[in-house]
């Protein structure tokens, strides 16, 4: 059992206060450090690079890493690294994370280091941009991996910062991002006590911050169905088996799954179909129907019954019509779950950096992020930073994903801030018993 977190009037106290030979306090460095992060952060975003490919981005972070005189590993899952900081006291250790990857968009916005940047994405050429805020996120994490190696000395414990490649997804064929920097043995060897992590976003006002406890991000899996009948001549269908009735009649009985089957009472569930081919010609039946589609849910025993019954409807209806059906689903990221105690302990601090009124608590979220797998070996907290334009109304800016994402760059000294603060309060409170 173990305290998490100061109180809050003592955790105020730790940012004002003299640290290190410099006496120089963390709101100094924090303040010294944030033309810094925007700077970073532009660089960032005018040399994107796509998932398992950010060679540069990875020369970039370690190079400053390397500066602070942080130890560095690089080459993890592909482009990873990660950076460790050995605090001058004993104590816990803590993990950070920031994501590295872009994606295949090309960029709309007008600022002056807009990305033109372009790549290779399943063999077409595409542009690439940092349309989810990736880039602010490193910038960040290297802001804050600066504010708190000049406070070595008065650290009651070692962070672990994690840069990670690919959480969009990695390229066919390979595998990437939190689940294989995992498999490779980042937590095994230098064993954090605790995650962290920050997602900007453009449904939030800029620098609030928004929380949930318990599950805030859905599991993603992904299914393909292959509905294999027997060609005939449209006009007379008795002479085969039709597939494309059959693959109908599986879209309609599959969503009774989570309507009748699985108690949603717990959390929700949603089975869609994003895509249906099969057939050439109006008057031809044709052999086989694929469809393809995704599975969205907050709870990992649902997750499990819907697999299992998604495969038995889908195979006994396709045979009751004479047809087959194969059956493949791909697991994806797994539900992204706050750690309750962890969330609770940390409002207050989240208060202390953005003002009490703008830490909000936000509905569940049916994206997916691979943070999730980190929260699942340690407990975990992962919360969102607002990026909106003061004036603005965040549910009519271009989301994240958009060609047309925009940061308000005055947020990112709450998102460093943030990191350093609930890093320094889970230090200073950390006690074994």
């Amino acid at each position: 059992m173990r305290k998490l977190f100061l109180p809050l009037a003592i955790s105020t106290a730790l940012l004002t206060s003299p640290a290190s030979a410099s006496d120089q306090g963390p709101q100094q460095l924090l303040q010294d450090t944030e033309s810094k992060v925007i700077e970073w952060r532009r660089h960032l975003h005018q040399n994107p690079e796509l998932g398992n490919r950010e060679f540069e981005t990875a020369k970039y972070i370690e190079k400053h890493l390397r500066t602070l005189g942080l130890e560095v590993e690089t080459d993890i899952a592909h482009t990873g690294l990660v950076g460790f900081l050995k605090g001058g006291k004993p104590g816990p250790t803590v993990a950070l994370r920031a994501d590295m990857d872009a994606l295949p968009v090309t960029e709309r916005t007008d600022v002056p280091f807009a990305s033109k940047a372009r790549a290779t994405y399943q063999s077409k050429d595409v542009g690439v941009m940092h349309a989810c805020g990736h880039d602010t996120h490193v910038a960040m994490l290297m802001g804050t991996a600066e504010v708190l190696a000049g406070l070595r000395d008065e650290l009651a414990g070692n962070v672990l910062f994690i840069f990670q490649p690919a959480e969009e997804g990695a390229p066919d064929d390979e595998e990437g991002g939190a689940e294989l920097m995992l498999k490779e043995g980042i937590f095994k060897k230098y064993k954090p006590d605790v995650a962290f992590g920050q997602h900007v976003t453009s449904s939030l006002p800029s620098g609030v911050i928004g929380y949930r406890s318990g599950p805030l991000m859905a599991a993603a899996d992904e299914f393909r169905i292959t509905i294999n009948g027997r060609q005939t001549h449209g006009s007379r269908p008795w002479g085969g088996v039709d597939p494309i009735v059959a693959a109908a009649q599986v879209v309609m009985g599959t969503q009774a799954i989570v309507s009748r089957q699985v108690d949603i009472t717990k959390e929700p569930a949603v089975i869609s179909y994003g895509r249906i081919d099969g057939g050439v010609r109006n008057n031809i039946i044709p052999d086989s129907v694929y469809l393809n589609g995704t599975i969205r849910n907050f709870d990992m025993d649902n997750r499990a019954e819907i697999f299992k019954r998604l495969k038995t409807t889908a195979e006994l209806i396709a045979e009751s019509s004479g047809a087959n059906a194969e059956v493949e689903i791909l697991e994806g990221y797994p539900v992204t779950i706050n750690n309750a105690e962890l969330t609770e302990k940390a409002l207050p601090i989240l208060r202390s950096v953005v003002g009490d009124k703008r830490v909000v608590e936000v509905p569940k979220i049916t994206g997916a992020e691979d943070f999730s797998y980190y929260a699942n070996e340690v407990p975990g907290f992962f919360y969102f930073l607002g990026v909106t334009p003061q004036g603005q109304d965040p549910s009519k800016a271009p989301s994240n994903h958009s060609p047309l994402f925009y940061v308000d760059e005055s947020a990112l000294r709450k998102g460093t801030e943030a990191l350093t603060v609930l890093t320094l309060n889970y230090m200073a409170n950390y006690k074994q018993q």
